[in-house]
This record gives C-alpha cells, structure tokens and sequence, in this order.
C-alpha cells in the first residue's frame, strides 16, 4: 500500500506542476513516450481547474480579459492545488492570491470583487436548511428578548468593502448596458449574500444593518448585537430590522443565552 501512495502522490504532484521524475518513472511508453503521456494529463487538469476557476469568477475574468485570467489562474494553480474531490470548494483562496499577485497590484478592487464572486458560488452550493417560523418567537417572554441568540442560515456571507463592488460586479453582468460606468470613488459596499429557495440574492445593507446581521452571525445576543448597530449608525430600527431578517428567510434557529453579554 505504501509503494502505490507513493505513485499516486508522485503523478498528483507531477500533474500539478512538480518535478515529473517520479512519476515518469511508472508510466509506460507503449507507443507514446511517457513525458508525452503526462503532458495529457497536466493538460487536462490544467485546463479543467482554469475552466473551473473562470465559471466561479466570470466578472473578474472580463475586468482582466481572459488571456491574462488564464495566465493567473495556472499560478494560483501551481500555488494553491486542489486539496478536496469536491471541485466545487476549490477556488476559495483565489482572492488573497489576487491581492498578493504583483500583475494585479494596481486593480485594488480586484480582490473584493473575487470575494463577491466566492460568496455567490459559495451560496449556491450550500446545504439547505429551513427558515425559522417567526411565530415560534411569541412564547418567548418579552424580558428574555435581549438574550435571544440565532443561527444564521449555511449559505449566508457577509462582506463589506471600500469599493462599490456590488455596482462592479453588476455593470459586468451579459444582460449590462454598453455604456454602464462605475464610479470607484462613489461609495463603499456592505453586502449580505445568500440563497433564498432556489435563488442566490445580493443586498446592500446600511453600515447600522450590517453591524446588526454580522453581529448575530457572531452569535452575539440580540441586545448586544441591536447596542453594536445602534453604534455603527444613526436612526437603527431594532423591529424594521429583525422583520427584514425574517422576510430574507436567514434565521434558522434560536437560543436562549443563560446571560446577556451586553
């Protein structure tokens, strides 16, 4: 068993990029020199994970052109390979090696918009999970409400930015007008990503509702999380709030915490 490990890390290795020595060495000919029979293989894989990683980032595909994408993606590849059969999960570090890749340095957008494109793949391909029933709420006493803690639903990202990422990703969809232009300078974005039903949704927050979502995505209490947004905006309505978490179908359950840790 330890002499095929060894094989199969060896030629994992060399299709990855690795020094082929290894691998070449139980690969037989048979009317096609071995190096030529791996570099099948390397070409496959590489094409497949470049595929991969355009279908998950499609924006920021166009914002470079696909030649230079393509070329970014075989060194995210050889850098960061596959670690999970499930294809799906691969790609996540793409954003902090876009941030660190020096061809990219003056596209600071770029990362943040990555991790836009992370969070709507990721939402699409989470476990599904039941809405809480808001009226599960009312055998809750009134003076316990400040200590209620919730659990957010699997497909819900959080993201926040310095640049409009959202107005990024959205004036670089197929059905955007020719002319649609993005002011970088004309706001920051707070963002909650998620799937509803069969649909992934993107929402603006205000700077007060984000503090509010992510502290109870912390699993801080619902007084300590209504104190945090009041603090991170003004005029933050604690029922306009909690109502619009129900309407988006984000809550999945509730606790009750044995103290408020306001």
């Amino acid at each position: 068993m330890s002499a095929l490990r060894d094989t199969q890390a060896a030629f994992r290795a060399a299709l990855l990029g690795d020094e082929p020595a290894a691998a070449l060495r139980d690969i037989s000919g048979d009317g096609l020199a071995r190096e030529a029979r791996l570099a099948i293989y390397r070409h496959h894989v590489a094409e497949t994970l470049s595929d991969l990683l355009q279908a998950v980032y499609p924006v920021v595909c166009r914002l470079v052109d696909a030649r230079f994408f393509a070329y970014t993606a075989d060194r995210f590849i050889a850098a960061h390979p596959p670690t999970s059969p499930c294809l799906f999960e691969y790609g996540e570090a793409f954003a902090d090696f876009l941030a660190n890749f020096a061809p990219c340095r003056d596209l600071t957008y770029l990362p943040d918009v990555a991790r836009l494109e992370w969070a709507l793949n990721r939402a699409e391909h989470a476990d599904d999970d039941t809405a809480l029933d808001v009226r599960l709420l009312g055998g809750v006493p009134a003076d316990d409400f400040d200590r209620l803690t919730f659990r957010v639903h699997p497909s819900m990202t959080l993201l926040r930015s310095p640049w409009p990422i959202d107005r990024i990703w959205r004036a670089n969809q197929l059905d955007a007008g020719p002319d649609t232009t993005v002011d970088l300078q004309s706001a920051s974005a707070s963002l909650q990503v998620w799937r509803r039903g069969d649909d992934v949704v993107l929402r603006a927050l205000s700077a007060a509702d984000f503090a509010f979502r992510l502290a109870l995505a912390d699993g801080r209490t619902l007084g300590a999380s209504a104190q945090i947004a009041s603090c991170a905006g003004p005029g933050f309505d604690l029922t306009a709030s909690l109502t619009a978490l129900f309407h988006d179908d984000v809550l999945i359950a509730f606790t009750l915490d044995k103290e408020d840790r306001s």
